[in-house]
């Protein structure tokens, strides 16, 4: 399969590096330093399930030199969704797939307005990975699961090949028919974590076991759970027990890459992942006086970081 990578950072760079181990063509799109050691060096893993290489690899900054392409990972951050999106639309033909593996809620949505809902195959995915070294991704976590199913629910012919080739690869591949309960599941926790990593400045093994922080982020993922059965999604009564469950379980230096952002000073997808809860809650009549205050106390860095270009 011929399949094009829209972010290489440590999602895109992993997921498409087993891609490109397994033998399918794969175009990385990168930018800056990481662009030019994947050029000259080729990808470099070091993944808990075992290390390797790739190379040499096609890695681009330029998506439409890479020709119309059978799959579309996308991988960027949330910010980016839009300029990611028009950027694609070159190399996407009458029978591309576009898979969307961004966090929040809104992407899927985002991403069709520009290429058309027809191409948009909407995901979420559990992976601890990110960019070490220019050309080199680390995997930290024994997980790697995509789950991803049409937005219509449909099962279509193109979610079975995209799942032979992602189980091919070495990753756990699962076709869903609620595609956006997994979305709305996944935000549950990845919001709380976010949030609350964020703030703290801590990882989650040195916050989660504070009764009054795990109280606040007990209220954040209610909220979340809210807003969502106000959009529509029928939850499990217990998401939010599950997702705290899944804090209980992470191993105790998780950072979420949003926190990650903020720490380092960087623009941060708080918009998608807090300021959302908010704006929803607003439109649907739902109260979120946790992730409001999430919001308020985080966006003067979040501005600080557009401003600086970070």
């Amino acid at each position: 399969m011929r399949i094009a990578v829209m972010g290489s950072g440590g999602v895109g760079g992993y997921f498409g590096g087993l891609l490109a181990r397994t033998g399918h063509e794969v175009g990385f799109v990168a930018r800056g330093a990481h662009l030019a050691a994947l050029r000259s060096n080729g990808l470099q893993v070091k993944s808990v399930h075992g290390d390797f290489e790739v190379a040499p690899v096609e890695a681009t900054d330029q998506p439409s030199e890479l020709g119309t392409v059978d799959l579309v990972l996308m991988t960027i951050k949330t910010p980016d969704v839009e300029q990611a999106a028009q950027a694609v639309k070159p190399i996407v033909g009458e029978d591309t797939a576009v898979l969307s593996l961004l966090n929040g809620v809104e992407a899927p949505e985002q991403i069709a307005v520009v290429i058309g809902k027809e191409h948009v195959v909407a995901g979420a995915t559990w992976v601890s990975s990110a960019i070490e070294a220019p050309g080199v991704i680390r995997q930290f976590s024994k997980f790697r699961r995509i789950v991803f199913g049409e937005m219509d629910g449909s099962n279509s012919p193109r979610l079975q090949d995209i799942a032979v080739v992602l189980a091919g690869s070495g990753a756990d591949a699962e076709i869903t028919d609620n595609i956006h309960k997994v979305l709305w599941t996944k935000f549950v926790f990845i919001a709380g974590i976010s949030g609350m990593g964020a703030v703290t400045r801590l990882s989650v093994g040195e916050y989660r076991d504070v009764p009054e922080t795990r109280a606040l982020l007990t209220s954040l993922m209610g909220e979340v759970e809210a807003v969502g059965r106000a959009v529509g999604v029928e939850l499990d009564s217990d998401v939010v027990d599950q997702s705290l469950a899944f804090v209980d379980g992470a191993a105790p230096g998780v950072r979420a890459s949003m926190q990650r952002d903020v720490e380092g000073g960087r623009r941060s997808e708080l918009e998608s992942m807090i300021g959302v809860i908010g704006r929803k809650g607003r439109e649907l009549g739902v109260p979120t006086p946790v992730a409001d205050a999430v919001y308020a106390a985080l966006l003067p860095g979040e501005i600080k970081a557009r401003e600086e270009g970070g």
